[in-house]
């Protein structure tokens, strides 16, 4: 049955098990009855007539849902959450007339979204962590192994290897920081009615100092310690903008590092892992094509389009409650948090076996350095008697000449030769090398590198090194 209808990619193929869970029918519609379960328990503390053994009731089946009976209530009364109170008053009937008393159905369906949230960004945090742990081991290795540079994708002065992860590092840890922002300011409905007021509370309890006690009663127990001062029948949708802005904001710094992979694995400096038994191309046995990094930048396009939904159903929201958010967010924010989950997975398995081709590295180097060099090259000549105007002119005449040579004919890069054959500088070849030894063109890269790592890196690695035990990232497909 299940090859004959349509299942997200998302779900089946790309995230992880335990995001999946998270946003399962299971963890939705038991989180459902939690707070049915915490709204009894706070309407009994603050003096309604409730039972503990109603409430004990609800609590014994939590987790026993009818899906059958709720389908095909559903279908009669067109009311998702009126059909699982009905089914959970058919599961405890001595607790069936106080399920839902004073609440709207937002009081389940916008606090659970937040509850789930704040899990899906547990592993969201956990997956970050663990690739920022991954780049830093990273750049450390190759902090010393000098690379071109490139600007507009065109070799410019040489940094190295590991300098170049700092800066995907760098992309990944003002995404955590943001991350704990949002987290920690992430905030429950509570339970202020059919518009925001508290008006069946007040009906109810008679006492508005009582009725100020219930959001914070409620937050306590489903382990929040905010929640909206004021509010409609919903949140503000804010929330769900900042949340997802932040899911798209990771999802761009992976793009930028997959890209960036992209291009490198053409020039064959680096490589993502490739398996023994993997195969590139259906049609061309030899190629090694970066489809894990494809993959990056294929969902995070999506993740990134999906916080647009989220903007235009905040800015579309009309006074106190229109349904009109219902459907889209119940399709945006579990995908944003798949797409992102998937995202981070591959990035951390890529960043667990990337490959560095350091001759290769070196060829690509030496093909370039005698034009990055032309300015050592002009200094050492000037130092040793010669004329800086002269032999600027000359040295660009030669420079021109050799990219003639390479771009028109394919020869190889010979300005070294070039200037050495010129008297006029006064250098022989084994100087002119010297002056371009590539770790001596590379500036502050190597202490950049260690300063970053010491500076931005170790402190995040500190602080949440016990969530980088057992996460799986093998990729199945």
């Amino acid at each position: 049955m299940e090859n004959n209808i349509y299942q997200t990619p998302l779900s089946g193929r790309y995230a992880s098990k335990e995001m999946n869970t998270i946003w399962s029918n299971n963890a939705r519609y038991s989180t459902w009855r939690k707070l049915w379960v915490a709204l009894a328990e706070t309407e009994k503390e603050l003096g309604l007539n409730i039972t503990e053994e109603q409430i004990n009731e609800m609590k014994n089946n939590i987790n026993n849902i009818d899906y059958d009976i709720v389908s095909k209530r559903e279908r009669e009364c067109r009311h998702d959450v009126m059909a699982h109170v009905y089914e959970f008053g058919i599961k405890c009937p001595e607790a069936k007339p106080i399920i839902h008393l004073g609440a709207t159905s937002c009081y389940v369906t916008d606090n659970t979204e937040v509850i789930l949230m704040k899990q899906g960004l547990d592993i969201i945090k956990q997956k970050l962590v663990l690739v920022i742990s991954n780049l830093k081991m990273f750049a450390d290795k190759y902090k010393n192994i000098p690379c071109l540079g490139y600007t507009h994708f065109q070799p410019a002065q040489l940094t190295t290897v590991g300098k170049r992860a700092t800066l995907w590092m760098q992309d990944l840890i003002e995404d955590l920081q943001e991350l704990e922002f949002v987290q920690e300011n992430l905030k429950l409905l509570g339970c202020k009615g059919t518009t925001g007021t508290s008006e069946s509370f007040m009906k109810l309890f008679k006492d508005e100092e009582k009725v100020k006690k219930i959001d914070s009663k409620i937050a306590e127990k489903m382990g929040f310690d905010k929640t909206f001062s004021v509010s409609g029948q919903t949140y503000t949708r804010k929330q769900d903008s900042r949340v997802l802005n932040l899911l798209a904001g990771i999802a761009e710094s992976a793009a930028k590092f997959a890209n960036d992979m992209r291009l490198l694995q053409h020039e064959k400096e680096l490589e993502e892992p490739f398996e023994k038994n993997q195969i590139g191309s259906s049609a061309m046995a030899y190629k090694r094509n970066p489809m894990r990094s494809e993959r990056i930048n294929a969902l995070a396009r999506h993740v990134m389009i999906l916080s647009n939904d989220t903007r235009i159903t905040s800015s579309s929201q009309w006074l106190e409650r229109t349904l009109d958010d219902s459907a889209n967010r119940r399709i945006s924010i579990p995908e944003a948090f798949l797409g992102t989950d998937a995202i981070l997975k591959v990035y951390a398995n890529i960043t667990e076996g990337i490959v560095v081709y350091e001759n290769v590295i070196k060829a690509n180097i030496m093909k370039e350095i005698p034009f990055m060099g032309t300015e050592e090259i002009l200094m050492n000549a000037v130092l040793k008697g010669g004329d800086r105007q002269e032999l600027h002119e000359k040295i660009r005449v030669h420079s021109m000449e050799a990219a003639r040579q390479v771009k028109e004919y394919g020869k190889p890069n010979d300005l070294v030769e070039r200037i050495a054959g010129d008297e006029s500088f006064g250098l022989t070849e084994e100087e002119i090398l010297e002056i371009l030894l590539p770790e001596k063109l590379c500036g502050r890269a190597k202490n950049q590198v260690i300063d970053f790592i010491n500076e931005e890196a170790n402190p995040v690695i500190v602080k949440y090194g016990n969530l980088l035990e057992n996460i799986d990232v093998h990729l199945d497909v």
